[in-house]
């Protein structure tokens, strides 16, 4: 990280991200929901799926050590977590994330071996966080691992909203859409979710692996052929009233909104006043305009906005994610300003399929990018190569995984 991030508003705008953050870490918000809801049964098995999943484990580990018997994580590469201290058995997948591939079927069925050995009267947690849609995947036998991952690679170039994509994700799987209910039998289930879609729906948090769709989503026309015969071998999934629902409990345990609410408080202590905080979607380069118009305008203090926006990739897409995209396009619009700065993260610690989490941008971001030789910010934008450019600048922020993800935090000091 570069130097100037060490003093000054940046450094402010680091410190409010990080301990907002805590609030929504999975360790502990798996920990405090089983500190006030205590596991009943002397035995349970959990399972853990998503970006977040070893840090939720971990807190199963805290409250419940000595009532789980054994344990299942499938996560990101990077993501897992040290669990040699525990008793119970604990078994760690990484998987492929953002675009689901041969991994990502081998964990399905690891996944499934793990539910057809559960103990007949055995009670399950599970742990589900974004990402899992990626991370574990069963399909028909006639499907090809190569075809899944041309799919996503499709999927995710069209710029489409979380629950359309999720919709399409479930039209070929054998166990999103609440499919997977049917193969828990009559286990009891406690499904605890950490959040990355608007609305906090668990039917598209990793594409409902144990929810019945709540609604219908309305699906694209005009459809490529070999996507309609992905969707023909795939059963329907289960209705809400089916029977295989009755013995599941779901939890939302941490969101983007309770992000927000953190990163206001943890403002508010460090004595700024919050003059805004909003929920954001629609196209990156809109909003970080958008963004830049309202740091512009308003008066001094912190501005708070929480989501998850879209890019519409080029066909040959460059470097970086949506949270760089939107940076960009804000520093574009507030070059030449001094006393105002930028953040604009994921909260998983990854922006698009890279491995940094976003950027940290000011009036003075185009500025290095040109000295540093960097090409024209418009065409950044266009070529989706936002990342190339703000590594010119030095304003990429690498934090690591964080153990949770509840979308991206956008946060605006105008001092």
């Amino acid at each position: 990280m570069n130097s100037h991030y060490q003093s000054g508003s940046r450094a402010i705008l680091l410190k409010i991200y990080t301990r907002a953050l805590a609030a929504v870490n999975g360790r502990r918000a798996v920990s405090a929901f089983l500190r006030q809801q205590p596991l009943t049964t002397s035995t349970v098995r959990a399972i853990a799926i998503g970006k977040a999943a070893a840090s939720m484990m971990q807190g199963v580990l805290d409250e419940a050590a000595d009532q789980l018997d054994a344990g299942l994580v499938i996560t990101k590469r990077g993501h897992t977590e040290d669990f040699s201290a525990s008793a119970a058995s604990i078994t760690q997948i990484e998987s492929a994330h953002p675009y689901p591939d041969a991994r990502s079927l081998a964990a399905g069925a690891q996944l499934l071996q793990f539910i057809q050995q559960l103990p007949p009267a055995s009670d399950v947690l599970f742990l589900i966080s974004g990402g899992a849609s990626a991370l574990v995947e069963v399909l028909p036998t006639d499907v090809e691992p190569q075809q899944l991952h041309d799919f996503n690679v499709w999927l995710l170039a069209q710029g489409w909203p979380i629950e359309v994509m999720n919709a399409l994700r479930q039209s070929i799987s054998l166990i999103k859409a609440g499919r997977l209910a049917r193969m828990l039998g009559g286990h009891q289930v406690l499904q605890l979710l950490i959040s990355d879609v608007p609305g906090d729906d668990p039917a598209v948090i990793g594409s409902g692996l144990l929810v019945a769709r709540s609604k219908k989503t309305p699906l694209p026309d005009g459809l490529p052929d070999w996507l309609t015969r992905l969707q023909q071998p795939v059963p329907a999934a289960p209705a809400a009233t089916d029977p295989c629902f009755a013995h599941i409990r779901s939890f939302i345990i941490a969101s983007n909104t309770q992000l927000r609410v953190a990163a206001a408080r943890v403002a508010g202590e460090l004595g700024y006043k919050v003059q805004c905080n909003a929920f954001i979607d629609g196209d990156a380069v809109a909003q970080g305009q958008a963004i830049a118009d309202d740091l512009l305008a308003g008066p001094p203090g912190i501005y708070l906005w929480g989501g998850e926006t879209l890019v519409n990739l080029p066909a040959q897409p460059g470097q970086g994610g949506r949270c760089q995209q939107l940076a960009l396009a804000a520093a574009r619009q507030l070059a030449g300003q001094h006393g105002i700065s930028l953040l604009a993260l994921g909260s998983d610690g990854t922006d698009g399929p890279g491995d940094v989490a976003g950027a940290l941008v000011d009036g003075q971001t185009l500025e290095r990018a040109r000295d540093a030789g960097a090409a024209e910010p418009e065409q950044a934008l266009r070529d989706a190569d936002a990342g190339r450019f703000l590594a010119a600048s030095g304003d990429l922020v690498d934090t690591g995984p964080t153990g949770t993800n509840v979308m991206d935090l956008v946060i605006g000091l105008k001092t």
